[in-house]
């Protein structure tokens, strides 16, 4: 057996090497694509959607450091969009870095504390959101991020 006939994907989840399952990341979308859909789930309150897009390791970060798995986010999105019926993100620069993608914008919301400029991150692997991230809109995250 040569090392080509001992190549194989199996799925899109892992490589085959000479009988050793390698996990693989590979992304068949744009990263930007894959950002965008999932903001669009956020934007229409499908809860589905965002489920369906987020990674099997999901992480969420808020702008306070916080962090909730997938598991912990179902429930999340459930009692925010209840909260805050109105909330969109609304973004006017979208920067992709290889997997991370960068989107500047801001969000509407009747809730002041929800309604402004922020800056989302989305590391994207096998065409899902690995993290999403949310920071306030500062010079000091800008620079964090080396936006310009």
């Amino acid at each position: 057996m040569n090392l080509i006939s001992s190549l194989c994907i199996q799925g899109d989840k892992f490589i085959n090497l000479l009988g050793i399952f390698f996990p693989i990341t590979m992304n068949m979308r744009d990263p930007k694509l894959v950002a965008l859909l999932y903001n669009e789930q956020i934007n229409t309150r499908n809860l589905e959607g965002i489920i369906a897009l987020m990674a099997y390791n999901h992480k969420f970060i808020d702008s306070k450091n916080r962090v909730e798995n997938k598991a912990q986010m179902k429930k999340s999105w459930e009692e925010f969009f209840t909260e805050y019926p109105d909330y969109k993100n609304i973004f006017h620069t979208v920067i992709s870095r290889n997997k991370l993608v960068i989107l500047l914008g801001h969000s509407e919301c009747s809730e002041p504390v929800l309604d402004g400029p922020a800056i989302w991150t989305a590391k994207i692997e096998n065409d899902q959101i690995a993290e999403w991230r949310i920071y306030l809109d500062t010079e000091e995250n800008r620079k964090k991020l080396s936006i310009d």
